[in-house]
């Protein structure tokens, strides 16, 4: 029998807040499989999403930025299940449809819809409108993490006679937008303001002082929805045969390092939690070597016993679950989009990062000319406060990863480009205190763009 599978998906979720704040996560993760570095391949709503319904890079699937819709053609993970006799649901934020409400044609291949393209347009905290396949507009009682909580046990109870592939897609802990806020269930803000502050966000400044307590209060809740649903599975004797994901599209820095809250190099923006339970999963441990959330298409097809399409680019991480040893690449490769055409990869120690400088961030997907911007040692530096880039203590090892950056746009099915090494200083003479700032001055102040702060 093939397990049934859920991805919880949350949206602008630092990797750091599970823990003290998150018990259910914490608990599935220690007692499943959790990956230690876990990293989107796009720092940006809709490349995200576009990469892990497909598990192809948002330059292949076209998705390189928000506002583009996930082409009709693409296959997505609602495909592949559906093709091996699974019901197949989506439920809460969409963001790859392009219009309100998503046509029948661009939700994916999810039979099952109770979504928004834009669910932080749709609803607040406490008014969740979404819409069913006949594209009416339905209002889901309760806070809205809970309403769609609620709405995916209400898919599990229809659906426990048959096998199922639901995804549920929150917008927690994501602002919501027409206010610059992280509303909370009433309460919860109170009690986790002050209780957190990382090392980057404590030396950098940025918004965490304020929207803190919001932003933990959404976790907790999102952690008490996990809960809930794993209790229904278990009371329906579902859990032990389903698989449960969760992740995030990507993370939050709190405008440190940009005007907003993602969209950089950094692993405040980059870095995401990741933890499986069930089949193939239970008693997994920890995965130490650095994955990415693309890996996860391929790593869910292939622990319910599909074959995983040569067509995906995201590699199953289930041989690293079953033996550490297993092949694996050293690095995890990235792209960024809006505030910059960026290039990087992220290995257990180094982040490397080159930016196309003379590239629209808006317009154009990639470039064939960058310059190396950003060269961190995440042994000695995991906050990624002392950018190396150019200094000639470390241009050897800048080297390398230049042309391990290089091979990596090229797998990708990018052109091979040209990645210009940053000039050579001293210590003392860097060049570039504030990462976000490149070498020859920000692309928004030079195009008269400024990126979309809405999704």
């Amino acid at each position: 029998m093939r397990p049934n599978v859920i991805v919880f998906f949350t949206d602008q979720q630092r990797w750091d807040t599970v823990g003290p704040f998150t018990p259910t996560l914490d608990r599935m993760a220690r007692r499943g499989t959790q990956a230690e570095v876990a990293i989107t391949p796009q720092p940006v709503c809709a490349p995200a999403r576009a990469a892990l319904q497909t598990g192809r890079y948002p330059t292949t699937t076209g998705v390189h930025r928000n506002g583009i819709p996930l082409p009709a053609a693409e296959r997505t993970l609602a495909h592949r299940f559906g093709e091996a006799g699974y019901a197949t649901g989506y439920i809460g934020k969409w963001h790859l449809g392009g219009q309100e409400p998503v046509p029948a044609d661009r939700r994916g291949g999810y039979r099952s819809w109770l979504a928004a393209n834009g669910l932080e347009h749709t609803s607040d905290a406490y008014r969740t409108i979404v819409y069913d396949e006949a594209d009416d507009p339905v209002l889901l009682p309760g806070y809205r993490s809970d309403a769609l909580v609620d709405a995916a046990v209400r898919f599990v109870a229809d659906h426990h006679r048959e096998p199922f592939y639901l995804f549920v897609s929150f917008l927690e802990p994501h602002h919501q937008n027409q206010v610059d806020s992280y509303p909370a269930p009433d309460g919860y803000e109170e009690r986790y303001a002050g209780r957190w502050m990382p090392p980057d966000l404590a030396t950098l400044g940025g918004t965490a002082h304020r929207h803190a307590g919001g932003y933990l209060g959404q976790v907790k809740r999102l952690d008490e929805g996990l809960g809930r649903l794993l209790d229904a599975l278990r009371s329906m004797d579902l859990l032990d045969d389903t698989i449960v994901a969760y992740t995030s599209d990507h993370g939050n820095h709190f405008k440190t390092r940009n005007g907003e809250y993602k969209r950089s190099c950094h692993d405040a923006s980059l870095r995401v939690p990741l933890a499986l339970r069930g089949p193939g999963f239970d008693g997994g441990g920890t995965i130490a070597r650095p994955v990415s959330t693309i890996d996860l298409p391929p790593t869910l097809l292939e622990a319910a016993g599909l074959p995983v399409p040569a067509e995906m680019q995201g590699r199953s991480f289930l041989p690293l679950v079953r033996d550490a040893r297993a092949d694996w690449p050293e690095e995890v490769f990235f792209q960024v989009s809006e505030s910059e055409v960026g290039r990087g990869i992220r290995t257990s120690r180094w982040k490397y990062y080159a930016v196309a400088e003379d590239a629209h961030p808006w317009h154009d997907a990639a470039a064939p000319r960058y310059r190396e911007q950003a060269l961190y040692d995440l042994a000695g530096d995991p906050h990624e406060l002392s950018n190396l880039v150019g200094l000639r203590s470390h241009r050897e090892q800048a080297a390398l990863l230049r042309e391990r950056l290089a091979r990596r746009i090229v797998e990708a099915g990018e052109a091979e480009p040209v990645i210009e090494p940053a000039p050579e200083h001293d210590p003392g003479g860097q060049l570039m205190t504030d990462p976000a700032v490149r070498l020859r001055g920000p692309a928004p102040a030079r195009f008269g763009h400024q990126p979309p702060k809405t999704t």
